[in-house]
């Protein structure tokens, strides 16, 4: 794949139309359509910052037919992409199964419960050691939700 071709593909996987990509870059729209056309080659400068803006190597974007699996590094608007919102969600569900269980256990085993909080090593009650860590992983897991969703 030529180096025209690449910037096309990492610009179109990246969701940017070429008067953004340009705006990102410091140059014109023209120059990016010549770019991706063919009929000019970006300066080594802006080679650079087109490597660092998509985040692939400059052997990738010079070597005829190299390929390379690349991801974007900025989101359409310009961002960095956050990572997934899964870890957040699987810490915050975890807290509230705990919660969860350790309100049934309490409901329908007592004694089960008492046994749980007697068993702790620390001076301070068991019982609140696993709701603490419960509500820590709630609270935990929400902030991370809330991190990937909120909006810069």
């Amino acid at each position: 794949m030529a180096l025209s071709e690449k910037l096309y593909a990492l610009r179109r996987k990246s969701g940017l139309s070429q008067e953004q990509l340009a705006e990102r870059l410091g140059v014109s729209r023209q120059a990016i359509s010549k770019w991706e056309s063919g009929q000019s080659v970006p300066e080594s400068d802006k080679l650079l910052a087109v490597s660092r803006y998509f985040n692939v190597t400059l052997d990738y974007l010079m070597k005829e037919g190299e390929e390379q699996s690349a991801a974007p590094a900025h989101t359409p608007d310009g961002r960095a992409p956050r990572p997934g919102w899964l870890p957040g969600l699987i810490i915050c569900a975890g807290g509230i199964i705990g919660l969860i269980v350790w309100g049934l256990l309490s409901i329908f085993d007592p004694a089960a419960a008492e046994q749980i909080g007697a068993s702790s090593a620390v001076r301070i009650d068991g019982n609140g050691i696993f709701l603490g860590l419960c509500a820590a992983a709630v609270a935990v897991g929400a902030g991370l939700l809330l991190k990937n969703t909120s909006k810069k």
